[in-house]
């Protein structure tokens, strides 16, 4: 027995071999001993809290530290043996790129836990979630592209002719992708600084419209004719938006006139007549209201008051009340409206 455990094979005694293979087992029972009790804790505890962050965490663990142990476990045994320069260097090789691997997988899963962070510390809408969905895109993209870069040095691959050539690449690519590239930091503008989100009801110079999709490049607007409105992103952060849908309440300002012989008393009973008009509606304030000019053919009245809420069906129905009823008393008190007239005055000479 003991002549079969010393016998030599690739240059290690039997005994080596089962050495290793002992030290890999018992790695092997350790970390499952670590998943079974340790992880399973770890992740019913996680999913019992209100946080996502921590239910992340947990899976970053099963996904890139476990396996980086297992890497780690099967290195340390294949170094007991005695290993030839080429098999050395192949298995060196093999463990850069899992490394690798496994350091990006736990970067992005950083990187998932860092926004789902800012999703719960943000009001965000469902179009915000799709929003996210490209960043995450973006941001992997960019990962695994300086993961690669790494990857070559580490490999002994000479890049910094290559990284000479893409960045005189880049700026001839940069300068001919300008506008691309002013969207792309104008979606980024739009999805952090958050000025619209999909939904809002907004406003662009002469365009009107609700926020449909936000991309990369493009954001779409439904005008209100039905028609699709799409503005790019760069163009959308350099104009003065109107969101109405962030309007809290909204400031409304009309004007009448009456006719210049209404008398004295009943001019002075309008603003009086109006405000409780105005008043007896629900979700609207009053503000002011006053016998503000005279006009060429009218006594002009000018009122302001305040409708709770962004909605502009909302607004109408109240304005189309107060109207109504300003129209009905007024019929009542025999005040009259005045209209565009001229009144024109005929001297009879002798």
């Amino acid at each position: 027995m003991h002549e079969f455990f010393a016998h030599s094979l690739f240059g290690n005694a039997v005994s080596d071999y089962l050495a290793s293979f002992g030290l890999f087992l018992g790695g092997i029972a350790i970390v499952y001993v670590f998943k079974r009790y340790v992880l399973a804790r770890l992740k019913k505890w996680a999913s019992a809290t209100a946080t996502r962050a921590d239910d992340l965490l947990v899976k970053a663990i099963e996904k890139s530290v476990v396996p980086a142990v297992y890497l780690g476990i099967f290195y340390i045994s294949l170094h007991t043996l005695t290993l030839s320069e080429e098999f050395k260097s192949g298995l060196r090789t093999a463990a850069i790129i899992a490394v690798t691997v496994l350091a990006v997988r736990a970067i992005i899963s950083a990187v998932n836990i860092g926004l789902e962070s800012y999703l719960k510390t943000s009001v965000l809408s469902d179009g915000s979630e799709k929003q996210l969905k490209g960043i995450r895109g973006l941001v992997n993209f960019a990962i695994w592209a300086i993961a690669l870069v790494f990857l070559l040095d580490n490999m002994g691959v000479k890049i910094s002719a290559v990284v000479a050539g893409l960045g005189v690449g880049g700026i001839a690519v940069a300068l001919a992708a300008q506008a691309v590239l002013g969207d792309l930091f104008g979606y980024f503008v739009i999805f952090f600084d958050k000025p619209f989100e999909i939904g809002d009801f907004i406003v662009v110079g002469d365009k009107m419209g609700a926020v449909e999709y936000i991309g990369i490049k493009t954001t779409r607007i439904r005008a209100i004719g039905g028609e699709m409105l799409i503005f790019s992103n760069k163009d959308l952060t350099n104009s003065r938006v109107h969101n109405f849908k962030k309007m809290e309440k909204r400031r409304v300002v009309f004007k009448l006139g009456v006719i210049y012989q209404t008398a004295a008393e009943k001019l002075k009973a309008i603003p009086s007549i109006v405000r409780r008009i105005i008043e007896d509606k629900q979700d609207a304030t009053f503000d002011r209201g006053h016998f503000a000019s005279y006009g060429d053919f009218s006594l002009n009245f000018e009122f302001v008051y305040y409708v709770t809420g962004a909605d502009y069906t909302k607004y109408m129905d109240i304005q189309q009340a107060i109207n109504m009823d300003i129209f009905e008393t007024f019929e009542k008190q025999k005040i009259e409206f005045a209209y565009p007239s001229q009144t024109l005055f005929i001297n009879k000479g002798d």
